[in-house]
């Protein structure tokens, strides 16, 4: 579970928004804005990472009843994997999901960046 894993996964999502924007004129932070986009979760790996995204209320709960920050660290170490195995098995830039992944990219940048800030963790955008 080492930091610069963590923070590579985070990166190489980030490095995917960044790309979209410059060679497909397509910024996550305007689909945002505009609300016209939404995440469609319909290959497995898109659905996995949206699982773990999905637990970090509940793992937040547990860490604040017993303040062992352990808890944070595994949730982040899963949430790497599943981006990760989300960006090799489902093209992002250039597909027709396009919009739906990059915001699913954003959603766990979001999450991770939050968990990175609470374990003392400086997050990077490049690496």
């Amino acid at each position: 579970n080492t930091a610069i894993y963590l923070l590579y996964a985070n990166a190489r999502l980030e490095s995917i928004c960044t790309k979209a924007k410059a060679a497909h004129n397509t910024d996550v932070e305007e689909l945002i804005r505009d609300g016209t986009a939404q995440i469609v979760l319909g290959h497995p790996s898109e659905v996995n990472l949206a699982f773990f995204l999905n637990q970090f209320a509940d793992m937040m709960e547990v860490t604040l009843e017993d303040l062992y920050p352990y808890h944070i660290g595994d949730f982040l170490y899963n949430v790497s994997n599943a981006a990760s195995e989300f960006v090799t098995q489902c093209k992002v830039l250039g597909s027709p999901e396009m919009n739906s992944r990059l915001l699913l990219c954003r959603a766990t940048t979001v999450v991770m960046r939050q968990c990175f800030d609470l374990l003392g963790i400086r997050h990077v955008n490049k690496i």
